[in-house]
């Protein structure tokens, strides 16, 4: 099948210079065509120009979809979800919002723990059933690729059977979904104290079996005090390059415990979170090129202060933006908002914000090469806008301006 975008009144190419990532003032330079036009054959993008340098005799067997009037860009990439889950906890939000703390929430039964139970009460079918719902809406706001973690199983069945969720709707949805291991999310209820224990199970039963059938991409770890210190994370990240999944970090969201120097040590394909990063943090990942994935949503959701991106971008650190969408610390799957409150409140540019919700997301999942931004070659992962702009986009925030979702190189339909 073949795909002709014409009239494109704004093209956001984010164009990479076949380079994985943009860092510092590279994040400001968006590729901008005006006038546009994208040519797709099959999956794949084959052209990109202005309208005047496009040749009518090229679209005429292909479908011609006209943007005029329309802004174009790359369909967003969520580099950190924990979309899988089962039940609800609008009554911790309620809770916050009258001033409980997280530690008196935990204490109440509430916090990752609640979520565990509600998973491991929950069928494979109904967890699906519940992420299904969750998928097609973020693909009708924009997002064409999502990473999903395990974590409220905290034993080897639930974990496995999350992960088996996970793969199973990459299969069945449009969507493209990116499965990624995180047994190692906080130490259940009935290992009590003995974390070394749990950690051996992790590492001897749940990571072999997962990595011989292929559940998941990555292997994430919560490096935090109290949760998985930076020693024990070493012993679950060996176990995990030897089964072949690739290491993430849960880094320095609580405390700067040096989750963001273990990644730059190990060279984790990216470290999130970062909300309590340290200056010698920064300089880690930024020496390491480690992507630094950060989550807007989660401060402003629960009132922390947010990571210092402005200073990690003027350090070098390759900046992406992610939701964190999980029922606890982020009930929001909108990569618009997020990019608002980048801009509102972490010092970012649209410009900035735009690059870290494409192309250094896709980095962050190891797919830079794949999706992330238009270029020939690359998947035909396309949203077109109906706004006047690409800076109207975190500007007016809360409405969904996506009109048109093109998923490999087929418009959708919704």
């Amino acid at each position: 099948m073949n795909l002709a975008l014409i009239n494109i009144k704004q093209l956001i190419t984010v164009a990479s210079q076949n380079r994985p990532v943009k860092i510092g003032k590279e994040m400001q330079n968006l590729g901008i065509i005006e006038n546009a036009a994208v040519l797709i054959e099959n999956n794949t993008i084959q052209w990109i120009g202005k309208m005047e340098e496009l040749s009518m005799s090229s679209i005429k067997e292909a479908d011609v979809l006209d943007c005029m009037n329309k802004v174009v860009m790359p369909g967003f990439v969520d580099a950190h979800t924990h979309l899988v889950f089962a039940g609800s906890r609008e009554n911790e939000f309620a809770m916050r919002s009258a001033g409980a703390t997280y530690q008196e929430i935990a204490s109440r039964g509430g916090g990752i723990l609640s979520t565990v139970q509600h998973v491991r009460n929950t069928q494979k079918k109904d967890l699906k059933k519940f992420a299904r719902k969750y998928l097609n809406s973020l693909l009708r706001s924009g997002t064409t690729t999502v990473e999903i973690k395990s974590g409220y199983g905290l034993d080897a069945d639930n974990e496995i059977k999350m992960l088996e969720a996970i793969t199973e709707l990459n299969e069945e949805e449009v969507i493209s979904i990116i499965p990624t291991f995180l047994g190692a999310h906080a130490v259940p209820l009935e290992f009590g104290s003995r974390k070394k224990e749990y950690v051996d199970l992790i590492t001897s039963k749940m990571i072999p079996y997962i990595g011989k059938k292929h559940l998941a991409k990555f292997c994430d770890v919560f490096c935090e005090k109290s949760y998985f210190e930076p020693e024990d994370c070493r012993i679950i990240f060996s176990a995990a390059k030897n089964a072949g999944l690739l290491p993430k970090l849960h880094a320095d969201e609580l405390t700067s415990c040096g989750g963001s120097e273990l990644a730059a040590e190990i060279k984790a394909v990216s470290a999130d979170h970062l909300e309590n990063i340290s200056d010698a943090g920064i300089k880690a990942l930024a020496e390491a090129k480690v992507v630094g994935v950060l989550l807007p949503g989660v401060s402003f959701f629960l009132n922390h202060p947010h990571a210092p991106a402005r200073k990690m971008i003027d350090a070098g650190v390759p900046v992406a933006i992610a939701t964190d969408f999980n029922p606890g610390s982020c009930m929001s799957y909108s990569m618009p908002i997020m990019m608002t409150i980048a801009c509102a409140q972490m010092k970012m540019s649209p410009e900035e914000a735009i690059t870290a919700s494409t192309l250094n997301a896709a980095a962050a999942l190891n797919l830079s090469n794949e999706i992330g931004s238009i270029d020939v070659g690359k998947k035909a992962d396309l949203i077109v806008l109906d706004i006047p702009n690409y800076k109207f986009l975190p500007y007016h925030f809360g409405e969904n301006h996506v009109e048109k979702v093109v998923k490999d190189g087929v418009v959708l339909e919704f």
